[in-house]
């Protein structure tokens, strides 16, 4: 048996984050790679993927640009990177966009767009790395869902849709692949203090609900999900799929 250590010890791992060009999965990817894994950057404009790079110092870094969105491209890349750099040992299906307004008044485009960035992406990039993981009885996939995977407020109804089908996702990703000797598994966060959170940051109002609704009474900080990534990412995680484990404050625990 493995001791503490060496159970969340990740070198020589190789882990593709999607969406890690900023926020938490720049993050995460920091949080993964201080574990001793082996990073690969990700976004769709390669200039964002190779600043978030250079922050990365001490890791060994590849940079992978490609839209997570678009089915042929996220293949090409994975395939493309397996046969040239070696396996991806590790997946974190960050990548996701957030698009408010009234229900009733949403824009047709921006529904199927978010449907894309936030669900789609997450099969696209899963089953390719999936395919190449299952041939090595090996690997671990982490989906980032949200708390709004289980809880909703008003003019976010389509990314509540989104981040519910994350969680569901998950769970059928699991169902099918553990047998193939894969873990996975979802990180739900809170609410915490990104660039896609910034006009909630900036509204008084918002920032008192959220510090008033959250038993921690604060917003997350980034760094606090990076221990939970590197759990379901390690060999500590080994008997655990399927599940969704909520970063939140206990804001989920609560009424």
């Amino acid at each position: 048996m493995a001791n503490a250590s060496q159970l969340f010890d990740l070198s020589g791992k190789t882990a593709l984050v999607t969406g890690s060009s900023q926020g938490i999965g720049l993050a995460l990817a920091k949080g993964l790679a201080d574990a001793g894994a082996a990073v690969i950057v990700n976004g769709r404009d390669a200039g964002k993927v190779e600043v978030a790079a250079k922050e990365l110092k001490g890791a060994k870094v590849y940079r992978l640009a490609f839209d997570v969105a678009d089915y042929a491209a996220a293949k090409a890349a994975v395939d493309g990177f397996e046969a040239s750099q070696g396996p991806i040992d590790i997946l974190v299906n960050n990548a996701g966009i957030q698009i408010r307004g009234p229900l009733d008044e949403f824009a047709t485009e921006d529904f199927e767009r978010i449907l894309r960035t936030n669900i789609s992406s997450v099969f696209n990039v899963g089953q390719a790395v999936a395919r190449h993981m299952i041939k090595r009885q090996a690997g671990k996939i982490i989906n980032i869902a949200s708390v709004n995977s289980m809880l909703a407020r008003p003019t976010i109804a389509p990314y509540t849709a989104t981040k519910g089908a994350v969680a569901n996702l998950t769970k059928g990703m699991a169902t099918d692949w553990a047998k193939h000797g894969l873990n996975v598994n979802a990180i739900a966060p809170g609410y915490f203090a990104t660039p896609l959170n910034k006009a909630l940051i900036d509204n008084p109002e918002f920032n008192t609900w959220v510090e008033k609704r959250t038993p921690a009474g604060r917003w997350g900080e980034l760094h606090e999900l990076a221990g939970a990534c590197v759990f379901l990412a390690s060999a500590a995680s080994s008997f655990v799929n399927g599940h969704v484990l909520y970063v939140d404050g206990g804001m989920t625990a609560s009424v």
